[in-house]
């Protein structure tokens, strides 16, 4: 019997779905993280783990087609190792993003905005994929909660130099890690995922009036206003907003384009394309991802 393996993963874990062709699903697992360039061999053993579950054992691996939405699998020498080691009877992977955008669209055009601890856009025309974003907190993940976190931090410290006025939520928060110079000290060593855990607090200040909370807010949805814009080419295609903060952003730009709910996640999107590629012929063995920028 064809069965069908959908994964998603990322840098916090990796849930899986594995369906029969008429798309009934058969088993669903999860397991740890899963992002293929950070940790190759642990992104391997997650993924292993949850198919396994999923499938009813190792003995079924074998007769999976699959399609692996992963953190990293736009970066071709991870795919390529990762490829070389799964036991599946035919492999595709992609960026987690593509996969977000078929669980979120299906096969219909649309633009997806996924906003949570980082962030990534894309938009989907008869079937091609086009996604922007999703560079990583170092050089991107505009409008995430972790840019959101640090974009408030770096005001604290221009309010401390005078640049900016201090806000009362400004120094509830620079009181809570010591003042400017601790700040500094430990900011190197965070992760992402810490940063965005001031996300939640500054939409509630800024819900409060706090000016600083406000200014972060207006930021991240005008970066957000003028990536949607950039990948609707002046159409107006439906949005579908995703993550955390997915709900804050859409309330922001309601009446900009039309919005619509998601037809179902990303494991969703992984299982829905393994199926189509069967379908048209296309479940060899690839390592590949999409059209990016």
């Amino acid at each position: 019997m064809t069965r069908f393996l959908g994964i998603d993963g990322g840098g916090t874990g990796c849930r899986a779905q594995v369906a029969d062709i008429s798309g009934r699903i058969c088993g669903t697992a999860s397991a740890g993280p899963s992002n293929i360039v950070s940790d190759p061999d642990g992104a391997l053993h997650s993924i292993l783990q949850a198919a396994r579950e999923a499938a009813g054992g190792e003995a079924a691996l074998g007769g999976l087609h699959a399609v692996l939405g992963l953190a990293g699998g736009n970066v071709r020498e991870a795919v390529d190792r990762l490829v070389a080691r799964l036991p599946f009877a035919s492999v595709h992977v992609v960026n987690d993003g593509v996969t977000a955008v078929k669980g979120a669209l299906g096969d219909e055009d649309g633009v997806m905005a996924a906003i949570g601890t980082g962030s990534i856009f894309a938009v989907q025309r008869k079937d091609e994929i086009r996604e922007v974003g999703g560079w990583g907190f170092v050089l991107g993940d505009e409008a995430s909660g972790a840019w959101m976190g640090r974009r408030l931090l770096a005001m604290a410290l221009r309010a401390v130099d005078g640049f900016l006025p201090m806000t009362p939520f400004l120094s509830e928060v620079l009181a809570e890690f010591g003042g400017p110079t601790q700040l500094v000290g430990v900011a190197p060593t965070m992760r992402p995922a810490e940063f965005a855990r001031l996300a939640p607090r500054i939409v509630a200040a800024g819900d409060a009036g706090d000016a600083a909370a406000v200014a972060v807010i207006r930021d991240s949805v005008a970066e957000v206003s003028s990536t949607i814009a950039l990948l609707q080419a002046g159409e107006h295609l439906p949005v579908v907003f995703l993550g955390g903060l997915g709900p804050l952003h859409a309330s922001h730009l309601a009446g900009h384009w039309p919005q619509r709910t998601a037809l179902g996640g990303s494991v969703e999107g992984a299982v829905f394309m393994a199926r189509r590629r069967f379908e048209d012929g296309l479940s060899g063995v690839v390592p590949g991802g999409l059209r990016h920028g």
